[in-house]
């Protein structure tokens, strides 16, 4: 799901990091004001594993990856903020030290798995809580989470070829529009967001008695 360098325009991916930067410096805010001891190993565990999680990708047509996440685990045992920061930290090492995803993109990843994948998870279980068994509300928290970030970059992607182009009409940067990107990002994420959502049942199962987020 990582995007390289190269697919993402300089007026896409400037105002990218500043917006991506604010919610770096509050998300760090709330890590120091939530942070205790107790979590510490937990947090790094679970970030650990995440890192794991997504440094084994699956190369797909039109210069995307899919592999696994592990965001919505740490976003319902920690809260979301934590879990944006701990996803932004993995996604910059990915980039820096293995070149997975890249630079110029790194608040666009950052934004969409981190931020995005944090929040939709920790919200849709909240939601759905009310309506249906803890179980099936874990498993869907970590789907959607899944789904609702690879729609995003497929939507940001799928944009520029419409936007950014040179003066005979080819692409500058990401060559593929919506027709081809939303089904090439989302059909094979249904798979991944299937084994997302098993994983974070069973995560959050394991470690809910030791670790409770109070939002």
């Amino acid at each position: 799901m990582h995007i390289p360098d190269g697919f993402i325009a300089p007026q896409v991916y400037v105002p990218a990091y500043f917006l991506d930067g604010l919610f770096l410096i509050y998300a760090f805010r709330r890590f120091k004001e939530a942070l205790e001891e107790r979590m510490i190993p937990y947090i790094a565990s679970l970030s650990l594993f995440s890192f794991i999680l997504m440094s084994i990708a699956v190369p797909l047509p039109g210069g995307t990856s899919i592999h696994g996440l592990g965001i919505a685990s740490l976003s319902l045992l920690f809260g979301p903020w934590i879990a944006f920061i701990c996803v932004s930290l993995i996604l910059f090492l990915e980039a820096v030290i293995f070149g997975e995803g890249g630079i110029t993109t790194f608040p666009i990843n950052s934004i969409a798995m981190g931020f995005l994948g944090s929040f939709s998870a920790f919200y849709a279980y909240a939601i759905l809580k009310k309506f249906l068994s803890d179980k099936i509300s874990l498993f869907l928290a970590g789907f959607f989470s899944t789904l609702v970030s690879a729609f995003f970059m497929a939507l940001l992607l799928g944009i520029h070829p419409y936007i950014f182009k040179d003066s005979f009409g080819k692409p500058l940067y990401f060559p593929y529009g919506f027709s081809i990107v939303i089904p090439a990002l989302l059909l094979p994420h249904l798979i991944v967001g299937t084994g997302e959502g098993l994983l974070t049942y069973f995560v959050v199962k394991l470690l809910r008695g030791r670790v409770s987020y109070e939002g």
